[in-house]
């Protein structure tokens, strides 16, 4: 009789403890779902992160190479331009303009819905300000250190890349301007002459200083940097440079 008593005791007893375990690896099971779900979640939400961010690399890689070809067409546009001309005198002071140009200068629509004035922006890389005087320009600063030989930047080219093409199948929204500037390193303090040798040597002659810039989608823009030696009625490249912004 005590042993099927006890037995009793323990069968009540073990009842209980069994419905409780069940209830605990039921609520384990549920944590455990829970917790897969917002590890598959944030997985999920990692993955979009990543590939936006791959497609927005990719865009303002495509973006920059076309702005960069752009500025790199413009600027060979303009050499053939200048090289058949016989005395670079003519676009520094005479203001004679490249084959390629838009009209006169003023306000131009870029591809990111903003807008360019061409004097503006002649102005600001000739002295970094948006008039200049001529005080302004032959100041010695940093980036412009040669005083009355710092160069006075004359606009040149400009238009959409697109209009380059003579059968207009070129399809481009890139808009380019391209300037040129007589070199620095000349000793005469004639920013639109070309190296006045009159009173000796003078190191710069010949030599005339080019800019592109490409104005693309989203903001992207591209300059090409070169100078160029005129020598034998022929012309060269002396240097040349990226620059991507």
């Amino acid at each position: 009789m005590v042993i099927r008593h006890w037995s009793r005791l323990e069968a009540h007893g073990r009842e209980p403890r069994v419905q409780s375990l069940m209830r605990d690896e039921a609520g384990v099971a549920l944590l455990i779902a829970l917790l897969s779900m917002m590890f598959l979640a944030a997985l999920g939400m990692a993955l979009a992160l990543t590939t936006s961010t791959e497609s927005r690399i990719s865009a303002a890689y495509s973006q920059g190479m076309d702005t960069f070809y752009a500025a790199d067409a413009a600027f060979e546009w303009v050499l053939q331009d200048l090289s058949g001309l016989a005395d670079w005198n003519l676009v520094l002071g005479e203001g004679v303009t490249s084959t390629f140009t838009d009209g006169p200068p003023g306000l131009r629509d870029l591809p990111d819905a903003t807008r360019l004035d061409l004097v503006e922006a002649t102005a600001r890389i000739t002295c970094g300000r948006s008039v200049c005087s001529d005080a302004d320009i032959d100041s010695s600063t940093a980036d412009r250190p040669w005083g009355s030989n710092n160069p006075r930047w004359q606009l040149y080219a400009h238009g959409r890349l697109s209009d380059m093409s003579p059968s207009r199948t070129l399809r481009s929204f890139t808009y380019v301007v391209v300037w040129v500037a007589d070199d620095p390193l000349e000793t005469d303090g004639l920013p639109l002459v070309d190296g006045d040798d009159s009173a000796g040597a003078n190191p710069g002659k010949g030599l005339l200083q080019v800019q592109a810039h490409a104005y693309g989608l989203a903001g992207s823009r591209s300059i090409v940097e070169a100078t160029l030696r005129r020598a034998d009625m022929r012309v060269r490249v002396v240097s040349w440079r990226h620059i991507r912004q």
